[in-house]
């Protein structure tokens, strides 16, 4: 099983017909004061998957402060079918809508860990008022989302 994508967004849902629908992805937040809550944020993830990874997995979220302090994490399972004959690829969306702390300016990061391996690292940059909040991400970029990173 592996991640195809993840990204923040300001909405996401699933339609009827199983279609992932994303609305407003970020990777700045701007807050008036410090310390603060950025409300609802929803985090997008699309694991796909093949009859090999039919079976239990955990998935943990933790999210980190610049100087690497977690602020949040939270972890869970998940049971995955086999799928019906002839399918060969599988497509789990997940949408987590977190609040999400944040103590300081800086780059905070979500990692996204599968199976006890670290398999993303999705930076989101945060900027307060009145401070210059560094720039941009810096790094690799990768079609996950600008900035973030596969881990292998």
């Amino acid at each position: 099983m592996h991640i195809s994508f993840a990204l923040f967004a300001d909405a996401a849902n699933l339609s009827q017909e199983g279609k992932l629908n994303i609305l407003g992805v970020f990777d700045t937040v701007q807050v008036g004061a410090l310390p603060a809550i950025h409300p609802r944020a929803n985090l997008v993830v699309r694991l796909k998957g093949n009859r090999a990874d039919a079976g239990t997995h955990t998935l943990m979220l933790r999210w980190t402060n610049p100087r690497g302090e977690e602020l949040w994490s939270s972890a869970g399972e998940l049971s995955i079918a086999p799928p019906p004959p002839g399918v060969t690829e599988m497509d789990f969306p997940l949408i987590a809508a977190i609040d999400l702390p944040i103590d300081q300016a800086g780059a905070f990061r979500m990692s996204i860990d599968l199976d006890a391996s670290t398999k993303v690292e999705l930076p989101v940059q945060v900027r307060a008022a009145g401070t210059s909040g560094g720039g941009p991400p810096t790094g690799p970029g990768s079609p996950i989302m600008p900035g973030a990173r596969m881990v292998s």
